[in-house]
Protein backbone atom coordinates (compact mmCIF):
# COMPACT_ATOMS: atom_id res chain seq x y z
CA UNK A 1 0.00 0.00 0.00
CA UNK A 2 1.61 3.47 -1.06
CA UNK A 3 -1.09 5.57 0.60
CA UNK A 4 -3.39 5.23 3.60
CA UNK A 5 -6.56 6.80 4.13
CA UNK A 6 -7.61 8.65 0.91
CA UNK A 7 -7.37 8.16 -2.64
CA UNK A 8 -4.41 9.94 -4.88
CA UNK A 9 -6.87 11.86 -6.91
CA UNK A 10 -8.11 13.78 -3.35
CA UNK A 11 -4.82 13.90 -1.79
CA UNK A 12 -3.58 14.99 -5.55
CA UNK A 13 -5.96 17.97 -5.67
CA UNK A 14 -5.40 18.82 -1.98
CA UNK A 15 -2.03 19.59 -3.11
CA UNK A 16 -2.76 21.58 -5.35
CA UNK A 17 -5.69 23.66 -3.96
CA UNK A 18 -3.34 23.96 -0.51
CA UNK A 19 -6.44 22.32 1.31
CA UNK A 20 -5.67 21.02 4.89
CA UNK A 21 -8.50 19.34 5.27
CA UNK A 22 -9.69 17.64 1.83
CA UNK A 23 -12.91 15.38 3.36
CA UNK A 24 -10.50 12.53 4.95
CA UNK A 25 -9.95 11.06 8.44
CA UNK A 26 -5.94 11.76 7.98
CA UNK A 27 -3.66 10.41 5.32
CA UNK A 28 0.06 9.79 4.63
CA UNK A 29 1.96 7.67 2.09
CA UNK A 30 3.80 8.30 -1.38
CA UNK A 31 2.36 10.43 -4.04
CA UNK A 32 4.22 11.21 -7.38
CA UNK A 33 7.70 11.22 -6.03
CA UNK A 34 7.00 12.33 -2.80
CA UNK A 35 6.32 11.24 0.89
CA UNK A 36 3.09 13.41 2.50
CA UNK A 37 1.22 13.57 5.52
CA UNK A 38 -1.65 15.16 6.50
CA UNK A 39 -1.83 18.27 8.58
CA UNK A 40 -2.99 16.69 12.00
CA UNK A 41 -0.30 13.80 11.33
CA UNK A 42 -3.32 11.20 11.47
CA UNK A 43 -1.23 8.52 9.87
CA UNK A 44 2.48 8.47 11.04
CA UNK A 45 5.04 8.45 8.34
CA UNK A 46 8.94 7.76 8.15
CA UNK A 47 11.52 6.89 6.02
CA UNK A 48 15.16 6.44 6.49
CA UNK A 49 17.56 9.54 7.47
CA UNK A 50 19.18 9.06 4.26
CA UNK A 51 16.99 7.47 1.69
CA UNK A 52 13.79 8.84 1.70
CA UNK A 53 13.09 5.94 -0.65
CA UNK A 54 13.02 3.62 1.37
CA UNK A 55 10.07 4.52 3.52
CA UNK A 56 7.48 3.10 6.25
CA UNK A 57 4.18 3.73 7.95
CA UNK A 58 6.25 1.55 10.68
CA UNK A 59 9.20 2.94 12.12
CA UNK A 60 10.43 -0.73 13.29
CA UNK A 61 10.82 -1.30 9.86
CA UNK A 62 13.55 1.17 9.29
CA UNK A 63 17.23 0.98 11.07
CA UNK A 64 17.34 5.29 11.51
CA UNK A 65 13.66 5.98 11.20
CA UNK A 66 12.87 9.91 10.31
CA UNK A 67 9.44 11.36 11.13
CA UNK A 68 7.93 13.41 8.48
CA UNK A 69 6.02 16.06 9.98
CA UNK A 70 2.17 16.70 9.69
CA UNK A 71 1.19 18.92 6.77
CA UNK A 72 4.60 18.22 4.88
CA UNK A 73 5.70 16.37 2.10
CA UNK A 74 9.15 14.97 1.46
CA UNK A 75 10.37 14.62 -1.97
CA UNK A 76 11.49 11.05 -2.64
CA UNK A 77 14.01 12.23 -5.66
CA UNK A 78 16.48 13.94 -3.47
CA UNK A 79 18.00 15.79 -6.07
CA UNK A 80 14.34 17.88 -6.61
CA UNK A 81 12.30 20.05 -4.68
CA UNK A 82 8.73 18.61 -5.54
CA UNK A 83 9.98 15.16 -7.05
CA UNK A 84 8.07 15.03 -10.53
CA UNK A 85 6.75 18.69 -9.40
CA UNK A 86 8.74 19.84 -12.88
CA UNK A 87 7.26 18.01 -15.22
CA UNK A 88 3.44 17.74 -13.93
CA UNK A 89 3.17 21.83 -13.14
CA UNK A 90 2.82 21.50 -9.11
CA UNK A 91 4.49 23.70 -7.41
CA UNK A 92 3.74 22.67 -3.46
CA UNK A 93 4.44 23.95 -0.09
CA UNK A 94 5.95 27.45 1.05
CA UNK A 95 9.46 26.68 1.98
CA UNK A 96 11.91 24.30 3.22
CA UNK A 97 12.19 22.83 6.20
CA UNK A 98 15.97 23.34 7.24
CA UNK A 99 15.90 21.97 10.77
CA UNK A 100 15.61 25.78 12.44
CA UNK A 101 12.35 25.94 14.30
CA UNK A 102 9.79 23.87 12.30
CA UNK A 103 10.92 20.48 13.58
CA UNK A 104 11.75 19.75 10.10
CA UNK A 105 14.29 17.80 8.43
CA UNK A 106 16.45 18.88 5.72
CA UNK A 107 14.36 18.06 2.95
CA UNK A 108 10.95 18.32 3.95
CA UNK A 109 8.64 21.15 2.69
CA UNK A 110 5.32 22.69 4.08
CA UNK A 111 2.39 21.53 2.12
CA UNK A 112 -0.26 22.73 4.43
CA UNK A 113 -1.01 24.70 8.11
CA UNK A 114 -4.41 24.07 10.16
CA UNK A 115 -7.11 27.13 8.96
CA UNK A 116 -7.56 29.62 11.46
CA UNK A 117 -11.40 30.21 10.71
CA UNK A 118 -13.82 33.22 12.08
CA UNK A 119 -16.23 31.85 14.66
CA UNK A 120 -19.37 30.63 13.66
CA UNK A 121 -22.99 32.91 14.75
CA UNK A 122 -25.50 32.33 15.84
CA UNK A 123 -24.24 29.61 18.42
CA UNK A 124 -27.06 27.02 17.58
CA UNK A 125 -25.79 27.25 14.17
CA UNK A 126 -22.59 26.34 15.07
CA UNK A 127 -23.71 23.64 17.87
CA UNK A 128 -25.98 22.76 14.50
CA UNK A 129 -22.73 22.05 12.67
CA UNK A 130 -20.97 20.18 15.26
CA UNK A 131 -23.91 17.54 15.44
CA UNK A 132 -24.75 16.79 12.07
CA UNK A 133 -20.73 16.75 11.38
CA UNK A 134 -20.16 13.34 14.57
CA UNK A 135 -23.19 12.27 13.07
CA UNK A 136 -22.67 11.88 9.95
CA UNK A 137 -19.42 10.68 9.93
CA UNK A 138 -19.98 7.64 12.73
CA UNK A 139 -23.18 7.00 10.53
CA UNK A 140 -21.00 7.05 7.76
CA UNK A 141 -18.54 3.93 9.70
CA UNK A 142 -18.87 0.31 8.39
CA UNK A 143 -19.61 -1.67 11.51
CA UNK A 144 -17.84 -4.67 10.26
CA UNK A 145 -14.68 -6.13 12.71
CA UNK A 146 -15.70 -3.22 14.50
CA UNK A 147 -15.43 -2.06 18.27
CA UNK A 148 -15.39 0.40 20.68
CA UNK A 149 -13.13 1.48 23.11
CA UNK A 150 -15.30 2.86 25.94
CA UNK A 151 -14.97 4.89 29.19
CA UNK A 152 -18.51 6.27 30.09
CA UNK A 153 -17.59 9.78 29.29
CA UNK A 154 -19.45 11.98 26.84
CA UNK A 155 -16.94 11.16 23.61
CA UNK A 156 -17.13 7.93 23.67
CA UNK A 157 -20.95 7.23 24.79
CA UNK A 158 -21.44 9.60 21.31
CA UNK A 159 -20.00 7.12 19.18
CA UNK A 160 -20.93 3.97 21.18
CA UNK A 161 -24.66 4.86 20.68
CA UNK A 162 -24.42 5.31 17.11
CA UNK A 163 -22.88 2.52 16.04
CA UNK A 164 -24.05 -1.56 16.64
CA UNK A 165 -20.53 -2.85 17.68
CA UNK A 166 -19.10 -4.16 21.11
CA UNK A 167 -17.85 -1.81 23.96
CA UNK A 168 -14.62 -2.47 25.52
CA UNK A 169 -13.78 -0.62 28.74
CA UNK A 170 -10.13 -1.24 30.88
CA UNK A 171 -9.01 -0.56 33.84
CA UNK A 172 -7.85 -2.31 37.08
CA UNK A 173 -10.66 -3.40 39.45
CA UNK A 174 -12.01 -0.42 40.97
CA UNK A 175 -11.07 1.92 38.91
CA UNK A 176 -13.45 5.53 38.10
CA UNK A 177 -13.17 4.16 33.88
CA UNK A 178 -14.41 0.42 34.77
CA UNK A 179 -17.04 2.06 36.89
CA UNK A 180 -18.15 5.04 34.82
CA UNK A 181 -18.43 2.56 31.36
CA UNK A 182 -20.38 0.45 33.56
CA UNK A 183 -23.10 2.91 34.54
CA UNK A 184 -22.99 4.53 31.11
CA UNK A 185 -23.51 1.43 29.43
CA UNK A 186 -26.30 0.45 31.25
CA UNK A 187 -28.09 3.92 30.75
CA UNK A 188 -27.30 3.07 26.75
CA UNK A 189 -29.10 0.07 27.13
CA UNK A 190 -25.69 -2.12 25.93
CA UNK A 191 -23.68 -4.50 26.90
CA UNK A 192 -20.10 -3.95 28.07
CA UNK A 193 -17.24 -6.23 28.08
CA UNK A 194 -14.66 -5.48 30.59
CA UNK A 195 -10.97 -5.62 30.28
CA UNK A 196 -9.68 -5.96 34.18
CA UNK A 197 -6.41 -5.48 34.38
CA UNK A 198 -3.59 -6.76 36.66
CA UNK A 199 -0.02 -5.94 37.29
CA UNK A 200 1.05 -9.17 35.09
CA UNK A 201 -0.98 -7.43 32.01
CA UNK A 202 2.06 -4.42 32.53
CA UNK A 203 4.66 -5.85 33.21
CA UNK A 204 4.09 -8.39 30.11
CA UNK A 205 2.54 -5.11 27.66
CA UNK A 206 5.90 -2.32 28.53
CA UNK A 207 8.05 -4.22 26.39
CA UNK A 208 5.62 -4.29 23.03
CA UNK A 209 4.32 -0.76 23.63
CA UNK A 210 7.71 0.50 24.19
CA UNK A 211 8.92 -1.38 20.91
CA UNK A 212 5.58 -0.22 18.79
CA UNK A 213 5.74 3.95 19.79
CA UNK A 214 10.12 3.74 20.58
CA UNK A 215 9.24 5.65 23.66
CA UNK A 216 9.76 4.60 26.98
CA UNK A 217 9.23 7.83 29.11
CA UNK A 218 6.36 6.91 31.65
CA UNK A 219 3.70 9.64 30.23
CA UNK A 220 3.66 8.35 26.79
CA UNK A 221 3.86 4.36 28.08
CA UNK A 222 1.31 5.36 30.64
CA UNK A 223 -1.06 6.53 27.65
CA UNK A 224 -0.34 3.89 25.71
CA UNK A 225 -0.70 0.61 27.73
CA UNK A 226 -4.92 0.77 28.60
CA UNK A 227 -5.06 1.35 24.91
CA UNK A 228 -2.99 -1.41 23.69
CA UNK A 229 -4.39 -3.68 26.52
CA UNK A 230 -8.42 -2.78 25.54
CA UNK A 231 -6.66 -3.46 21.52
CA UNK A 232 -5.39 -6.99 22.50
CA UNK A 233 -8.62 -8.21 24.08
CA UNK A 234 -10.39 -6.57 20.82
CA UNK A 235 -8.46 -8.43 18.66
CA UNK A 236 -8.29 -11.85 20.81
CA UNK A 237 -12.12 -11.78 20.34
CA UNK A 238 -12.01 -11.52 16.05
CA UNK A 239 -12.29 -7.28 15.93
CA UNK A 240 -9.77 -5.50 13.89
CA UNK A 241 -10.89 -1.86 13.73
CA UNK A 242 -11.32 0.06 16.97
CA UNK A 243 -13.51 2.86 17.33
CA UNK A 244 -12.11 5.72 19.42
CA UNK A 245 -12.88 9.23 21.01
CA UNK A 246 -9.51 10.70 20.84
CA UNK A 247 -9.48 14.40 19.46
CA UNK A 248 -12.48 15.53 21.28
CA UNK A 249 -10.77 17.52 24.53
CA UNK A 250 -8.16 18.98 21.82
CA UNK A 251 -10.70 20.08 19.52
CA UNK A 252 -13.56 20.75 21.56
CA UNK A 253 -12.04 22.28 24.84
CA UNK A 254 -11.84 19.67 27.34
CA UNK A 255 -8.71 20.45 29.31
CA UNK A 256 -8.52 22.40 32.72
CA UNK A 257 -5.51 24.52 31.10
CA UNK A 258 -7.85 25.51 28.03
CA UNK A 259 -10.43 27.02 30.32
CA UNK A 260 -7.87 28.60 32.36
CA UNK A 261 -6.57 30.39 29.71
CA UNK A 262 -5.18 33.68 30.05
CA UNK A 263 -3.90 32.37 33.55
CA UNK A 264 -2.88 28.93 33.60
CA UNK A 265 0.60 28.89 32.96
CA UNK A 266 0.76 25.57 31.09
CA UNK A 267 -0.71 27.60 27.92
CA UNK A 268 0.81 30.91 25.78
CA UNK A 269 -2.65 31.20 24.59
CA UNK A 270 -4.33 34.63 25.75
CA UNK A 271 -8.28 33.26 24.69
CA UNK A 272 -9.49 29.85 25.35
CA UNK A 273 -9.82 29.86 21.34
CA UNK A 274 -5.58 30.09 21.67
CA UNK A 275 -5.17 27.63 24.26
CA UNK A 276 -7.62 25.17 21.99
CA UNK A 277 -5.26 25.65 18.70
CA UNK A 278 -2.30 25.08 21.19
CA UNK A 279 -3.41 21.87 21.99
CA UNK A 280 -4.74 20.73 18.83
CA UNK A 281 -0.62 21.33 17.77
CA UNK A 282 0.02 18.68 20.27
CA UNK A 283 -2.02 15.95 18.22
CA UNK A 284 0.80 14.66 15.56
CA UNK A 285 2.88 13.44 18.85
CA UNK A 286 0.11 12.14 20.80
CA UNK A 287 -1.57 10.45 17.40
CA UNK A 288 1.75 8.46 15.96
CA UNK A 289 2.14 6.87 19.83
CA UNK A 290 -1.45 5.72 19.58
CA UNK A 291 -1.76 4.50 16.40
CA UNK A 292 1.44 2.59 16.71
CA UNK A 293 0.01 1.19 19.72
CA UNK A 294 -2.71 0.06 18.42
CA UNK A 295 -1.57 -0.83 15.49
CA UNK A 296 1.01 -3.12 17.74
CA UNK A 297 -1.99 -5.14 19.30
CA UNK A 298 -4.02 -5.87 15.64
CA UNK A 299 -6.37 -2.99 15.47
CA UNK A 300 -6.83 0.01 12.99
CA UNK A 301 -8.08 2.71 14.70
CA UNK A 302 -11.46 4.56 13.87
CA UNK A 303 -10.86 8.10 15.29
CA UNK A 304 -14.77 10.05 13.94
CA UNK A 305 -13.92 13.44 15.77
CA UNK A 306 -10.57 13.60 14.00
CA UNK A 307 -11.99 13.27 10.59
CA UNK A 308 -12.02 16.08 8.64
CA UNK A 309 -15.76 17.67 8.72
CA UNK A 310 -15.40 16.99 12.77
CA UNK A 311 -12.20 18.95 12.52
CA UNK A 312 -13.45 21.64 10.43
CA UNK A 313 -16.93 22.62 12.33
CA UNK A 314 -14.86 22.51 15.95
CA UNK A 315 -12.25 25.20 14.59
CA UNK A 316 -15.15 27.21 14.17
CA UNK A 317 -16.39 27.04 17.27
CA UNK A 318 -16.54 30.43 19.11
CA UNK A 319 -15.06 30.13 22.90
CA UNK A 320 -18.00 30.40 24.94
CA UNK A 321 -18.92 26.74 22.72
CA UNK A 322 -15.18 25.84 24.19
CA UNK A 323 -15.44 26.45 27.50
CA UNK A 324 -18.72 28.70 29.22
CA UNK A 325 -18.06 31.31 31.36
CA UNK A 326 -19.07 28.97 34.72
CA UNK A 327 -16.43 26.87 33.12
CA UNK A 328 -18.57 24.33 31.42
CA UNK A 329 -16.13 22.56 28.90
CA UNK A 330 -16.26 20.61 25.28
CA UNK A 331 -20.16 22.69 25.31
CA UNK A 332 -20.65 22.61 21.84
CA UNK A 333 -20.09 18.74 21.97
CA UNK A 334 -22.20 17.86 25.19
CA UNK A 335 -25.20 20.19 23.83
CA UNK A 336 -24.60 18.63 20.06
CA UNK A 337 -24.80 14.83 21.12
CA UNK A 338 -27.84 15.10 23.84
CA UNK A 339 -29.82 14.92 20.90
CA UNK A 340 -28.89 11.18 21.67
CA UNK A 341 -27.64 10.61 24.64
CA UNK A 342 -28.80 10.33 27.93
CA UNK A 343 -28.25 13.88 29.59
CA UNK A 344 -26.53 12.31 32.96
CA UNK A 345 -24.46 10.81 30.08
CA UNK A 346 -23.72 13.93 28.02
CA UNK A 347 -22.58 16.19 30.80
CA UNK A 348 -20.23 13.42 32.86
CA UNK A 349 -17.16 14.95 33.12
CA UNK A 350 -14.03 12.22 32.47
CA UNK A 351 -10.66 11.26 34.07
CA UNK A 352 -7.60 11.33 31.55
CA UNK A 353 -7.23 7.62 30.39
CA UNK A 354 -4.00 7.12 32.26
CA UNK A 355 -5.32 7.80 35.59
CA UNK A 356 -9.32 6.79 35.02
CA UNK A 357 -8.08 3.04 34.60
CA UNK A 358 -5.70 3.61 37.55
CA UNK A 359 -2.42 2.20 35.03
CA UNK A 360 -0.25 5.18 36.25
CA UNK A 361 -0.93 4.60 39.50
CA UNK A 362 -0.67 0.56 39.14
CA UNK A 363 2.40 1.06 37.28
CA UNK A 364 3.91 3.42 39.76
CA UNK A 365 3.62 0.84 42.42
CA UNK A 366 5.16 -1.49 40.38
CA UNK A 367 8.06 0.60 39.71
CA UNK A 368 8.50 0.89 43.36
CA UNK A 369 7.99 -2.61 44.60
CA UNK A 370 10.73 -3.08 41.98
CA UNK A 371 13.10 -0.54 43.70
CA UNK A 372 12.57 2.36 41.34
CA UNK A 373 11.87 4.91 44.29
CA UNK A 374 10.54 8.43 43.37
CA UNK A 375 13.60 10.08 44.93
CA UNK A 376 15.62 8.73 41.98
CA UNK A 377 13.58 10.93 39.56
CA UNK A 378 11.93 9.65 37.04
CA UNK A 379 11.57 6.50 38.49
CA UNK A 380 8.71 5.02 36.20
CA UNK A 381 10.69 5.67 33.12
CA UNK A 382 13.69 3.53 34.73
CA UNK A 383 11.71 1.04 35.77
CA UNK A 384 10.18 0.71 31.93
CA UNK A 385 13.53 0.48 30.63
CA UNK A 386 14.45 -1.97 33.22
CA UNK A 387 11.83 -4.15 31.24
CA UNK A 388 13.35 -3.89 28.04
Amino acid sequence: MTLRGADAATVRAALDAGDPLPGTPGFAGELDGRLVRDVLGRQPLFSATDDPARWSFDPADLDDPHRLPAGHFRPIDPDGKNGDAEDDGHEYGDGAGDGEGDGCGSGDWQAWNLPDPEPVAPVEDAVTAVRTAVRNTVEGIDADGLAVAFSGGVDSAALAALVDAPLYAAGFPGSHDLDAARTAADRLGRSLRTVELSHGDLESAVPAVAAATGRTNAMDVQIALPLYLTASRATADGFDRLLLGQGADELFGGYAKVAGAPTDQRVDATTVRGATREVIATLPDQLERDVLALRRAGVEPVVPYLHDRVVRTALELPGELLVTPDGERKHALRRAVAAWLPDAVAGREKKALQYGSLVARELDRLARQAGFKRRMGDHVTKYVESLL
